[in-house]
Parts: C-alpha cells; structure tokens; sequence
C-alpha cells in the first residue's frame, strides 16, 4: 500500500513527535499540546486518529514506567469524570462549532494558572477528581487541550505520581476517542499506516524523557506544569482568531 504522505512529511513529522514525547514522557501530558498545532500545518492526516494511536501507546509506556507510584482509586474516580465530560464535548460540538469554545478554554486554563500562581490549591478528592476528569473530558474533546487541568489537580504531587496517575486515565480517554473515530470512519488502514511509521518517533522519544524526567523531578516539575500549561492556553487562544 502506497503511504498516503509526501516523502518530506514524515521526517518534520518526527522531529515534532520525539518532541512532543520527551514532553510528555517528563510530565505527564504534552504530545497533542505540541504536536496537533504543527502536524495539522504539515499534513491534516496525522491529526486525529495517527496520533491518537501514538499517544496511547505512549500513556501505556508511561503506566508502566510509573505505575509503582499511582493510587488506582485516583484513576478511577478520574476516568468516571472523564465519561461524562466527553460525552458533553461530542454532544455540544455536533450542534456547535469548535471555534466557539477554544477562546473560553484557553481563557479558563489561564485564569487556573493564575490562581495556582496565587497560591489556590484543590486537595486531591473523589468529588475533585471526578469533577477536573470531567472538565478534561470536555476540553480534550472540544480543544484538543485535556492535559493542564488533571495536571494542575496533582501540582504538588512528586513526578511519578503524576505522570503515572495521568496516563492511566489518558489511556481510558484515549481509546474511547479511537473507538469513536473507528465508529465513523476516521481511522481506517492508512491512519494505522501514518501512526505505524511514526513508532520510531516515539521510542526515541520515550528513550529520552527517562532522563528528562528525571531532571524536572529535582525541583522543576511544578515551574514545568505552569510554562507547558500557559503555552497550551496560549496556543489554543490564538488558534481561535485564525
């Protein structure tokens, strides 16, 4: 099968992908923040369903690099926000554009950091946990931006802890976006193609962050969360007025 992108693509496609794994591969969250801005402007193919495959199998690494430091109980309560805020995001967007809720979001995302910044904290409970699931739920579903919220929960948490406890329920969401895509068409024989060839990527990636990470973890996780979150934000926002 013939691969359906140019020859040059998938070599500006890598260097976003390693990019974008090392990132989340140190904390936790990062690949659709770096990556989908790019890769829509270098082939709209990639985005969503290649890499969504990437990002699972990287949430399944990153589980089992960290899972001695994770509490199931936070995983699940988190997965059980997530359902509900995802099938908000689906519902709200087959009647409303996309566009009418990136500004908000990115609005939303800025103003938690400034209380983070401000010294607001959310103690890590079921109601908070099902409750910021819910929220990333919607955001990854609506903006493609599901990773600051559930990072900004486990702030003061140590490295491990929070990538570990992200990527289990990532790895939930995840596979619910592929099934959904599957469902209606979006991910078929040359997605799995696109998102084959990009394994490469994401190995030298993922090799790399085990040094990253455990670089941030002697004091930068915190300072990392906010840069990472306020890009994001940031990103979405401007993505709105193009």
């Amino acid at each position: 099968m013939e691969l359906p992108i140019s020859l040059t693509t998938p070599g500006i496609a890598y260097g976003v992908v390693i990019a974008g794994t090392i990132l989340q591969g140190s904390m936790g969250f990062g690949l659709g923040t770096l990556a989908v801005p790019v890769l829509l402007l270098v082939d709209p193919i990639f985005i969503p369903g290649p890499l969504l495959c990437l990002a699972f199998v990287l949430t399944m690494l990153l589980y089992r690099r960290e899972k001695q430091a994770v509490l199931l109980q936070d995983i699940k309560w988190g997965v059980v926000g997530r359902v509900p805020g995802t099938l908000a995001g689906a519902l709200l967007l087959a009647f409303i554009p996309p566009n009418y809720f990136t500004l908000l979001i990115g609005l939303l995302v800025l103003a938690a950091l400034a209380l983070i910044y401000a010294g607001f904290r959310l103690p890590i409970t079921t109601g908070n946990l099902i409750r910021v699931g819910a929220l990333s739920g919607f955001m990854s579903t609506t903006a493609s931006i599901g990773g600051p919220p559930m990072a900004m929960l486990y702030y003061e948490q140590a490295g491990p802890r929070l990538r570990g406890t992200l990527s289990g329920i990532f790895i939930f969401g995840t596979l619910m976006a592929l099934m959904a895509l599957a469902l209606i068409g979006r991910l078929g024989l040359a997605e799995l193609l696109v998102a084959w060839c990009m394994v490469p990527a994401l190995g030298i990636g993922f090799f790399v962050s085990r040094y990253s990470a455990r670089m941030l973890d002697r004091g930068y996780i915190r300072p990392a969360i906010l840069i990472v979150s306020a890009t994001a934000a940031t990103i979405t926002i401007i993505r709105h007025f193009l």
